[in-house]
């Protein structure tokens, strides 16, 4: 499929997601939401191994179409909300790790698309945060839940309280990013980290994905039971036979 303004492109089995309207800062409207969805189900549909989420020109993405959002009525946010939702939950569940590449700004929903994503690397002249007080309202695509898990609640109340923006070092410290790298290195060290998880065994990847998260679905109890399970279920596969096999013979494992 192809979108006005989403790239879906493959090196391999690596997908990369583009937001591609730089004319806007990469702001998310109802057809950029639409088409992000679409082009995230169909990576997870055509095996992509590893899914980058990054934006054209110098913007990841701004935020949300607030001349869109300034009118809607309770009733239309709602649904304006569930969009949003759609497309985080998307990236949270997609069956393969992804990695937010954070180029220039990253505000409000766009902070929260990195939110949503497994990793997250930045260029140097990145500025994230969950800007949405100074509108009036709170963050409504998933970073009041998810924000804490990274940062810890203190720093997550205050980045929301206050409506800080970061610099990209400002926001690695409070563990928002992975790692800070220049701003002509983001897109190659992104695609390397992508690389090096594609070539993982993919089943055993995809199980640790949703293990980690189950902890923070159902609590830590229902985690580690989740983990128990899905640890004995990979015994038996072709990854777990042969990762262990080239332990022992001392050579490169070749996964499926």
């Amino acid at each position: 499929m192809s979108w006005e303004t989403v790239r879906l492109e493959w090196e391999g089995d690596v997908a990369t997601l583009t937001v591609d309207r730089p004319d806007a800062l990469n702001a998310l409207n109802v057809a950029t939401l639409e088409a992000m969805g679409e082009a995230i189900e169909e990576a997870a549909t055509d095996g992509a191994r590893a899914l980058v989420l990054t934006g054209a020109g110098d913007s990841f993405i701004a935020g949300a179409d607030i001349k869109y959002m300034r009118d809607l009525s309770a009733e239309a946010a709602q649904e304006w909300g569930e969009l949003g939702h759609d497309v985080t939950d998307a990236l949270e569940a997609f069956p393969a790790p992804t990695i937010a590449a954070v180029n220039g700004y990253a505000f409000g929903g766009g902070c929260e698309m990195a939110l949503a994503c497994d990793l997250r690397v930045a260029s140097e002249s990145a500025l994230i945060g969950n800007t949405e007080i100074d509108l009036g309202i709170i963050p409504g695509w998933g970073a009041t839940q998810r924000l804490p898990r990274l940062v810890g609640d203190e720093t997550a109340r205050r980045m929301i309280f206050f409506g800080d923006r970061l610099d990209a070092d400002s926001a690695a410290e409070a563990g928002l990013f992975g790692e800070v790298v220049p701003d002509d290195e983001l897109t190659d060290v992104a695609a390397e980290l992508a690389d090096r998880i594609a070539a993982k065994p993919a089943f055993a990847m995809q199980t640790a994905k949703q293990a980690i998260n189950q902890g923070y679905e159902g609590g830590q109890a229902s985690g580690l039971e989740y983990e128990k399970r899905a640890f004995a279920s990979l015994f038996g596969t072709h990854d777990q036979r042969e990762g262990m096999a080239a332990f022992v013979e001392d050579r490169e494992p070749e996964f499926e």
